[in-house]
């Protein structure tokens, strides 16, 4: 599948789910990989075997890495580490972000 040249969150909120994920898939390449993530009440999600960031695009919160809780906003980029837990608290309905997924797949915590 080729790399889109532009991709929008509007465009992206659009998409259907794929059965057992939380977020859409923007592209990926294998190095990388993008994905759209808007949580609506709670955020479900669990640690992943990449590393990530978060770049937030709409909405405000808190974000729960480990042991830090941290306040976000549009614009802030957010970082958790393969096989970290965390996750987004007290986020507004408007709430949406991009994570990108890079480096190896781990195995193991």
């Amino acid at each position: 599948m080729p790399i889109p040249t532009r991709l929008t969150p509007t465009a992206m909120a659009t998409l259907p789910l794929p059965n057992g994920r939380l977020s859409a898939q923007a592209f990926d390449t294998g190095a990388i990989e993008l994905r759209y993530y808007a949580p609506r009440d709670t955020d479900a999600q669990v640690p992943h075997a990449r590393d990530e960031l978060y770049f937030v695009i709409s909405g405000h919160g808190t974000f729960v890495r480990g042991d830090t809780r941290v306040s976000f906003a549009p614009g802030d980029v957010l970082f958790a580490a393969a096989f970290e837990a965390h996750r987004f608290e007290d986020f507004t309905p408007d709430f949406a972000t991009w994570v990108l997924f890079y480096g190896e797949e781990r195995t193991g915590a």
